[in-house]
């Protein structure tokens, strides 16, 4: 009985152990087979360690592929205290070499942190700096690789670029707006260490980092340099509070140029304030935009067909009376008796008032909304405004008659570009954009384009568009556009001259002048808008000072968009104190007499060489010339 009793705790006892050691197994299988990827990831998590290794931040392109917002690789230093054997010692030494108090530097060397990147004072180090660091060959002293973002042409485009911060990261601008897109993907260089966080002996992975991808505009680099330096000459010349400009392809909304003054230098936006910063004027700036308005009441009376512009008459004393008020036209006495055409090459605001009245306030609104004004244009920039109309339901007839030529209205550069874009490319309103394609920082390939975006058909016909860009060139060729024409070119354009308001007040002296151009007149490939705000010692009138500087910048829109010369079929009236360009005729095979009669006098001629007849001539054919410029003719048989 008593062995009985033994045998059968011994099979209990061996049951147990067996179950036991089935247990076990079990166990061993689960963690070796089912459990295995999570307990080997959280051991290396244990042991793992990693300096990490920056991406390279995307590139912002012009439209032909010029670099306007690029990288420089620099160094900064990453220390793993727990590495470091003498922290007295390397505190003192770092600080030495990083011109740092020693207090400050014994944060970092002390801090209990697996990796500790030195901020401020590690970051983005001098060549010479990190060399010195680098010769100290020191355990948990470690530089790694850092980008530094640089701005080939400085304030070049500033308020659109924008900015980033010392970590890369956008905070203005499109570095702001696309900084999803431009931020890469940080690597890593991972290897061991034990729990006192010494530095193990095995292999080290290396992560490459994943750059951001680039960002392709629709600037044209000389275009916008071109913009640019009118307006830091009208700087110079009126000492402006602001001025601003802004060109457009009219045919699809792209933006080739925009630019503000004053303006600051994105790698030293520190020196400068969140207004200027900010304030990208072209889209943010509200205003009474003047005579230039009156080009949408010109489309839309033409359209409505209340006008015929060569054959309907108005007669203007110099005012208009409407309700209890009386608007006056800019000239004293006013224009007299002319014709609608007239009225829009002078600019005549009581005949506008007249165009304002027959459309009546509800007609007048409805072109102005279809236009695009009142709302935003969604331009793919930050800090666009709406701009503010009078509401319709409210509006007195005044309110219609002064709308009519420009005031009482507030709009913003975007919306009167888009505009008038629409106005002469045929009645389409389009989107503005200034953001072209995303592509692979590697291979360049178009990872997403932006096509062009139509917001309205129709806003006015085709036969409407024709005689809106006949009637702009004809201001220009003969009106008070006159200084922005370009003998050689077909240009249309609109001056306008807008009272500044302050306080729900007209201020005394204060305008803003503006110009609105286009060219060719005849089958427009460019919209240039300016704007200088409260220009000093000039008088004050956008035809002198706004028209000028349009002038240069459509001339160099001439250059940089390939636009060929045409010959207009208006036929411009001089003045006395107009300049004067005469096309240059052919001569060559002409005897010196025949050539003479054939150039007249306008120009001085200037032979050179021996013999009968002419066999080449400086300039050739077609060109226009001053008139009183040397004709070059040499002499050959």
């Amino acid at each position: 009985m008593f062995f009985k009793s033994i045998d059968k705790r011994i099979r209990i006892v061996l049951l147990i152990i067996t179950a036991m050691f089935i247990v076990i197994i079990l166990k061993v299988a689960y963690v070796q087979l089912i459990n295995y990827s999570k307990l080997n990831t959280l051991a290396n998590d244990l042991w793992s360690r990693e300096l990490p290794i920056a991406a390279d931040r995307g590139r912002i392109l012009d439209r032909n592929g010029v670099v306007l917002a690029d990288n420089i690789t620099t160094t900064s230093l990453v220390l793993v205290p727990s590495q470091i054997k003498n922290k007295e010692e390397v505190s003192k030494t770092l600080a030495s070499i990083l011109n740092v108090s020693l207090d400050e530097m014994k944060k970092h060397v002390y801090k209990n942190t697996s990796i500790e990147r030195v901020h401020p004072e590690g970051r983005r180090l001098d060549f010479k700096v990190a060399d010195r660091i680098s010769e100290l060959n020191l355990p948990g002293i470690y530089l790694v690789k850092e980008t530094k973002r640089n701005y080939p042409y400085n304030n070049l485009l500033a308020q659109s670029v924008g900015f980033v911060g010392i970590d890369n990261q956008g905070l203005s601008g499109l570095e702001l707006m696309y900084d999803k897109y431009l931020t890469g993907e940080y690597g890593a260089i991972k290897y061991y260490a034990d729990a006192k966080g010494n530095k193990l002996s095995l292999s080290e992975n290396y992560e490459q980092p994943q750059d951001g991808m680039n960002l392709t505009l629709t600037i044209n680099l000389k275009l916008q340099e071109a913009l640019e330096r009118e307006l830091d000459n009208a700087l110079l010349a009126y000492n402006p509070d602001q001025a601003w400009g802004i060109a457009v392809n009219p045919n699809n909304g792209e933006i080739l140029a925009i630019a503000s003054r004053p303006t600051f230098s994105p790698e030293k936006h520190a020196d400068s304030t969140t207004e200027i910063i900010n304030r990208n004027l072209p889209i943010w700036a509200t205003y009474e935009p003047g005579s230039t308005f009156k080009i949408i009441t010109l489309a839309a009376s033409l359209e409505e067909k209340i006008v015929d512009l060569e054959n309907d008459y108005f007669n203007d004393s110099g005012s208009i009376k409407v309700a209890d008020a009386t608007l006056h036209c800019w000239k004293h006495g006013g224009h007299g008796q002319q014709t609608y055409l007239e009225v829009v090459e002078n600019s005549c605001n009581p005949g506008f008032v007249n165009l304002g009245l027959k459309l009546g306030t509800e007609k007048l609104n409805s072109y102005i909304k279809n236009f695009g004004f009142g709302v935003k244009t969604g331009v793919d920039l930050n800090g666009e405004a709406s701009g503010i109309l009078f509401n319709p339901n409210t509006m007195s007839i005044l309110n219609t008659a002064t709308t009519a030529f420009g005031q009482g209205v507030s709009v913003t550069a975007i919306q009167q570009v888009m505009a008038v874009s629409a106005a002469i490319n045929g009645g389409t309103l389009y989107k503005p954009y200034i953001v072209k394609s995303f592509r692979e920082p590697e291979t360049n390939n178009v990872v997403k384009a932006i096509s062009k975006q139509m917001v309205r058909e129709n806003v006015v016909s085709e036969d409407t568009s024709k005689l809106v860009r006949h009637a702009l060139e004809s201001v220009v060729a003969n009106g008070t556009g006159r200084n922005a024409f370009i003998d050689g070119y077909r240009v249309g354009g609109k001056t306008g001259t807008a009272q500044k308001v302050k306080d729900g007040r007209y201020m005394d002296g204060n305008y803003i002048l503006s110009f609105i151009g286009f060219m060719p007149a005849n089958d427009p490939e460019v919209v240039v808008y300016v704007a200088v705000d409260n220009p000093k010692g000039v008088v004050q009138y956008g035809g002198t000072v706004a028209a000028p500087i349009a002038k240069r910048v459509l001339e160099s829109c001439a250059s940089a968009l390939n636009i060929k010369k045409s010959k207009s079929d208006i036929e411009r009236e001089y003045e006395l104190w107009d300049i004067k360009y005469y096309e240059v005729p052919n001569v060559i095979g002409m005897t010196k007499k025949e050539a003479r009669n054939a150039i007249g006098i306008n120009y001085q001629i200037e032979y050179s060489g021996v013999g009968e007849k002419i066999v080449y001539q400086s300039p050739k054919e077609g060109e226009f010339v001053k008139q009183g410029e040397k004709i070059r003719l040499m002499l050959g048989n």
